[in-house]
């Protein structure tokens, strides 16, 4: 089974968050386990879950890092970093965020990183005086783009990585905006959260329907939201993304980096696929290269193990990009 030349599959690390949070092992040596376990020889990692000292970590960390990760037959694609836009309650100048950020650009090239990762739009002013950093680093900064992102909702944005013209920064396209249907197991999980069984209906058959978006909204504003499900609630208008590929097709050449966000694996109707079809058609035709990540965003109400359903992922989306017939891959017995 092979892949379109150039095109790399990788994992995130961040899949692995709930095994972060137990602090069972660190997340430098968790992080490892994507390449030790031979699920991904490229893996993406976030700065501020990987060492102590964010956003200058030791340099000592990285290198024994980056190391470890080579001699397991590894390396990483990108670099999620993050400006805190407050200090201690006041916003941060353009001259403070930049000092908030130099250092970890250098210290994601540091470990051997081929790029960084920011949310589209918050390098804003940034961004002209960051182009000669990262030409010096040899770093690509993606800005990512998700959920309800769209080009019509963000063009500034979208134009100025345009304009920049930069190979040293290029959009990276999350597919989660690209969601033909909802989670199977978020609905079930709203439906026994109490959000009401009529929008939960709507949110299964109609979830690409204006009048839907504008239900949930309703639903927010009246303030009966059920509280044990208000946070998942609000995915619907964050995380989610009902847009097609179609709507995208003035930006596709500015993608040099995909997340393939995934939530569960349950693909009965194509409604995991699909999205991954779609979009290795569409930059099929445009020449991409690059990688393409799995990244779990179901952990947020799943407890499943997140090794499993990262190899799952994976082996689905190969088989999709290699013009293979897709299947979900049954589990596999896990690696101790």
């Amino acid at each position: 089974m092979s892949l379109p030349a150039g095109w790399t599959l990788s994992a995130s690390a961040f899949n692995l968050t709930p095994e972060v949070i137990r602090a069972e092992r660190t997340a430098p040596d968790l992080a490892l386990t994507l390449v030790e376990r031979d699920i991904a020889s490229t893996i993406e990692i976030e700065l501020g879950q990987m060492w102590r000292g964010f956003p200058a970590p030791p340099p000592a960390d990285g290198d024994a890092f980056r190391d470890r990760l080579a001699a397991a037959g590894g390396r990483i694609s990108i670099v999620g970093v993050s400006i805190d836009e407050y200090d201690r309650g006041r916003r941060r100048t353009d001259a403070e965020r930049r000092a908030f950020l130099e250092p970890q650009l250098r210290a994601s090239a540091r470990v051997g990183a081929a790029g960084v990762r920011l949310p589209i739009g918050q390098a804003g002013a940034l961004l002209d005086d960051l182009v000669p950093l990262l030409e010096e680093l040899d770093l690509v900064l993606f800005e990512e783009a998700q959920g309800h992102e769209t080009p019509v909702a963000r063009p500034a944005a979208y134009d100025r990585i345009g304009e920049l013209d930069s190979p040293h920064v290029r959009l990276l396209l999350d597919i989660s905006m690209l969601m033909p249907a909802l989670p199977v197991t978020y609905l079930e999980q709203l439906a026994r959260g109490g959000v009401p069984a009529d929008l939960v209906r709507r949110l299964r058959d109609e979830w690409r329907e204006p009048a839907t978006h504008d239900a949930v909204v309703d639903l927010l504003r009246s303030g009966a939201v059920p509280g044990p499900v208000h946070t998942l609630y609000m995915d619907l208008l964050v995380r989610f993304g009902r847009s097609s590929v179609a709507e995208l097709a003035s930006v596709l050449p500015l993608i040099g980096a995909t997340h393939l966000k995934f939530w569960d694996l349950v693909d009965d109707d194509d409604r995991l696929s699909d999205p991954l079809r779609d979009v290795g058609a569409a930059l099929a035709e445009t020449g991409f290269t690059g990688t393409l990540c799995s990244e779990w965003g179901g952990q947020e109400w799943l407890d499943d193990d997140p090794w499993e359903m990262t190899s799952r992922h994976l082996a689905l989306a190969a088989a999709v990009f290699s013009d293979r017939s897709p299947c979900v891959p049954p589990p596999r017995a896990s690696t101790p």
